[in-house]
């Protein structure tokens, strides 16, 4: 698996495995295993997800050495500021049975509809990931679901600048103007749903390409996030969808192709909008 290089010279495997909703035991246990045995080195996860203690384990049983995987995780909402991050970090290591981390995420920022200090808020969680990154804890830091403004207003306290963005990305919600902006600081954007939950199996254009490339909707959306130079997380505890959504190598969707997809308007982002979740 070809990899992304991020600015300080770490090595991110291109595509990874998404992790949300699967918080069934054996269900991770079975999932992990099929996809490290498919190829899979990166995996996705977060403390919300509810499932650290069971990809770790997983992992474990599995045999696969530490060294040759990448495993992020996210610091969630409720654990935001300095103290509480480096606690919810410690607890994340724990329960993925590992004492480092590739990729450290701020899930969510806190964001000026809901707190008066969200700038602030959010400069302590980032310290506590500098920290972390300084400590050799974590090989690199990032943020997800940041807009712009909230990437402003962290750049002016970072001491280092956050390495990854990861946000919703699909052929129906581009979300360019982040996508440009973080591009143009460096910092590779990592796609959390790609397949827009599912929505974009009904689109017309994508159908239509699937047919003509001879591989899956999931495959074409796979492909265009990669041929955009972003990082796509699909998920899937199926063994023949984790197989087909890391077989993406066999094909190359035509410039033109892609300009019809990247000018597809089709309103179907999640609703989850980072200066309105009540979460």
């Amino acid at each position: 698996m070809d990899n992304f290089i991020l600015q300080n010279g770490v090595k991110v495997p291109c595509i990874g495995l998404g992790t949300w909703e699967n918080r069934d035991e054996q269900s991770v246990a079975d999932t992990i295993s099929e996809a490290l045995k498919i190829g899979y080195c990166h995996i996705d996860t977060a403390a919300v997800y509810a499932n650290e203690q069971f990809i770790g384990k997983a992992i474990k049983n599995s045999g696969v050495d530490r060294s040759k995987l990448f495993i992020t995780s996210k610091v969630w909402n409720t654990e935001r500021g300095y103290a509480k991050t480096m606690r919810a970090f410690e607890k994340t290591l724990n329960d993925l049975q590992t004492d480092y981390l590739d990729l450290y995420l701020v899930h969510w920022p806190a964001s000026p509809s809901k707190y008066d200090n969200w700038a602030e808020l959010n400069a302590e969680t980032w310290h506590a990931l500098e920290d972390l990154y300084k400590m050799q804890k974590v090989r690199a830091i990032g943020v997800s679901n940041f807009w712009i403004h909230h990437l402003e207003a962290l750049l002016k306290v970072a001491n280092i600048a956050p390495m990854v963005n990861q946000i919703e990305y699909h052929p129906g919600y581009r979300q360019n103007y982040v996508v440009d902006y973080c591009k143009a600081h460096n910092m590779l954007i990592e796609a959390w749903s790609p397949l827009g939950r599912g929505k974009m199996f009904a689109v017309p254009e994508l159908i239509e390409m699937s047919k003509k490339y001879g591989v899956t909707v999931a495959q074409i959306c796979v492909k265009w996030c990669l041929q955009n130079g972003i990082l796509p997380l699909p998920k899937s505890t199926k063994p023949e969808r984790l197989k087909e959504n890391a077989d993406v190598d066999g094909f190359t969707i035509s410039a033109a192709d892609m300009q019809i997809i990247n000018s597809l308007q089709l309103a179907s982002s999640s609703g989850q909008f980072p200066d309105e979740i009540d979460f």
